[in-house]
């Protein structure tokens, strides 16, 4: 009887939003940060939801082709001050778009990529690993909120294989990778995104890999034979960030509709040679 007593009538935008800081506050956000709302009414109704890592023009259209009155990203749409609406650039053409479908968008950024639950857990789960903590907790709330995770594999493997399962696992065509270390893997770091700055608590907590995106090319020198450095892409390190936020959605209100985009958003494309 609960569960039909959650009419689709009853909901707002501000509901979903309260069920995804439930986990993830937005006092987690990073000072540079612009999670939350972005466009509409934290009171308008909410009857469907399109969940993505980006919005784009394209993921739009997907939410007005779809009946979906309000958008779930990742990645913010807005991230600095906008001082016109013209059809300039994608941002302005989305939000403008946006506003006249009357559809909302809110953003789950970097206050779930510093929760417990969020970004980087669901990664780690994806490899395998178990015996999972943050990577490096934060001081106001070390148990819940921090940067990235590590964990182990119940047994060591080789550093192909390691290889070889983190490209299957997040759909990469090809991975870039410090100079093996010839040893096994088996203590594994990882932050989804952008984690460089926390490769030094990855050497720091004795990792045998850290897997993360957007590592520049000094940075492979670091690790100086001490840990096997992966990048995995951005996109493809956080990919799985839209069944998390659907879960968290789901798990709270099982007769809301919230679907996952079917638009692809990776900006980054691969040409491998045969």
């Amino acid at each position: 009887m609960l569960i039909l007593s959650l009419n689709f009538e009853n909901m707002t935008v501000k509901d979903i939003l309260n069920c995804i800081t439930e986990v993830a506050p937005l006092q987690w956000q990073e000072s540079y940060d612009n999670a939350g709302l972005q466009v509409g009414d934290l009171n308008a109704d909410a009857r469907k939801a399109l969940i993505c890592l980006d919005i784009t023009e394209e993921i739009v259209d997907e939410a007005v082709a779809k009946n979906c009155d309000f958008i779930i990203s990742h990645h913010p749409l807005i991230f600095r001050g906008l001082k016109h609406l013209t059809p300039e650039t994608y941002i302005e053409r989305a939000v403008v778009k946006a506003i006249k479908h009357d559809i909302a968008m809110i953003s789950m950024h970097t206050n779930l990529d510093n929760s417990y639950l969020g970004v980087s857990r669901v990664l780690a789960e994806r490899l395998g690993l178990k015996n999972l903590h943050l990577l490096q907790p934060s001081a106001a709330d070390p148990e819940q909120c921090g940067a990235g995770m590590i964990g182990e594999f119940e047994n060591p493997m080789e550093e192909a294989d390691f290889l070889e399962l983190v490209a299957k696992t997040i759909g990469s065509p090809c991975l870039r990778h410090s100079a093996l270390t010839s040893r096994k893997i088996q203590k594994v770091a990882l932050c989804g995104g952008s984690g460089v700055p926390f490769m030094q608590d990855a050497l720091h907590q004795k990792a045998d890999a850290y897997l993360t995106a957007d590592i520049k090319y000094h940075d492979f020198f670091v690790p100086e034979g001490h840990i096997l450095l992966v990048d995995g892409g951005h996109f493809e390190t956080e990919q799985f960030t839209k069944e998390l936020i659907c879960e968290l959605i789901r798990k709270k209100f099982p007769t809301f509709a919230a679907e996952i985009a079917e638009t692809q958003t990776n900006s980054v494309h691969y040409f491998v040679k045969k």
